[in-house]
């Protein structure tokens, strides 16, 4: 055996790059949870309608993915990502100078068609930019921005908000996507080569296959299972751990770490068994949200299991998203790197949705978790029935389904 896979070879740059984009992204999808009763008191609406601002965010990641990623297909994945990010720019400019609500959503939509896109399209490049054996890692590595904007850029947004208004954070996050514009623009590589367009049938073919749409369910009902419990965490932890207002802060920083453990320690596990990773982990994350419901009343205990939730969520990630990469293939790749992404985003709007039902008709609080549970157990499901369709398939090449394009 050669020693060559010991030496770990560091991420190229340019990943690094991508990276920059995603924290930028995943500040602007997230900030506004900590900037709802600034928004609200100073355009003069609800709490409930500010809350619409997620909401709108989270569709239009699910709607505009698929339909940026198709209008943007002949062109340089390189000139694509830059323009995104340009997009993502303009749209957090638009929120800071928003004179009323309806602009502020328009804009908060503008935005979010730049994120299901940036992510599809990054996934891929990040994928060309190694070697086989660690396409999964490098997945993980740009999703990092994703987790450390939860982890960091959230709380400052938030921070930034009480002291100087909620505009100042959206000023913010413009200056943080100039910066990433010029990062990607500087060190994403050209595409090498020329790109044959490939013709939307075939595309929407390779999509449509059982086990790419298997993979998007898996991720709808995994991170559903997530959101179910994470939506709620903050009247859970005050309501039920019994836990003093100001620790919130506290455990949701716990949250963040374990979500850059998880999103890292998932691509390890993808790159070495790319369809067992898939069962192991959506596994331990049913069983991780069925336990919380066990101690939930316990402030020691909640704060471990809160972290270990970040674990467990994001080491879903890198599997996920690399299954249906690998079984889109070379034609259906980018569209259904897209597509999972606006999975994501649908999942978590389900499990908000899922959760309110909970409170409302079936016990409350206490009951979240194992609602949540169950929705990724039927995700744990899904994985083994898309593996067992898979297994005929094992005669292909080893990696066929990620070669370059010409």
């Amino acid at each position: 055996m050669s020693s060559a896979p010991s030496t770990s070879p560091r991420m190229p740059l340019a990943l690094y790059a991508l990276t920059a984009g995603a924290f930028g992204i995943g500040t602007t999808e997230f900030v506004i949870m900590g900037l709802l009763t600034q928004v609200a008191a100073d355009l003069q609406v609800s709490l409930a309608a500010a809350g619409l601002l997620i909401s709108g965010y989270a569709l239009g990641v699910f709607v505009g993915a698929p339909l940026l990623t198709i209008a943007t297909g002949r062109l340089p994945r390189k000139a694509v990502l830059v323009g995104l990010m340009v997009v993502f720019t303009l749209g957090n400019l638009a929120c800071a100078l928003a004179p009323d609500y309806g602009w502020l959503m328009a804009a908060r939509v503008v935005t979010s068609l730049a994120h299901g896109t940036f992510f599809g399209v990054g996934a891929v490049v990040a994928t060309g930019l190694v070697p086989e054996d660690r396409k999964a890692s490098a997945i993980s590595v740009m999703f990092t921005g994703l987790t450390v904007a939860t982890l960091l850029g959230v709380p400052a947004g938030a921070w930034l908000g009480l002291e100087y208004g909620w505009r100042s954070t959206f000023w913010a996050v413009t200056v943080i996507g100039v910066l990433a514009t010029v990062i990607i623009a500087t060190l994403v590589p050209k595409d090498s080569g020329i790109r044959t367009p490939i013709p939307l049938k075939r595309e929407v073919a390779a999509v449509l296959q059982p086990q790419v749409l298997l993979g998007l369910l898996m991720t709808v009902l995994g991170f559903a299972g997530v959101f179910t419990v994470y939506t709620y965490i903050q009247p859970i932890l005050l309501q039920v751990t019994g836990l003093a207002e100001t620790a919130v802060s506290g455990v949701l920083l716990v949250f963040g770490v374990g979500m850059i453990v998880g999103n890292l320690l998932g691509g390890r596990l993808a790159d070495r068994r790319p369809a067992g990773s898939l069962v192991v982990t959506l596994g331990v994350l049913a069983l991780l949200l069925a336990a919380i419901g066990l101690v939930m009343r316990s402030p020691v205990a909640m704060v471990a299991f809160t972290g270990l939730l970040g674990v467990a969520a994001f080491a879903t990630v890198a599997p996920m998203q690399l299954w249906v990469l690998q079984k889109a293939g070379a034609a259906g790749r980018t569209l259904a790197s897209s597509l999972n992404i606006g999975a994501f985003n649908l999942g978590n709007a389900l499990g908000a949705w899922l959760g309110g039902l909970v409170l409302v008709h079936a016990g409350g609080l206490t009951r979240v978790s194992w609602a949540a549970a169950l929705v990724t157990l039927t995700g744990v499901g899904v994985a083994v029935i898309a593996i067992r369709l898979a297994r005929p398939l094992r005669a292909a090449p080893p990696g066929a389904a990620l070669c370059p394009e010409a």
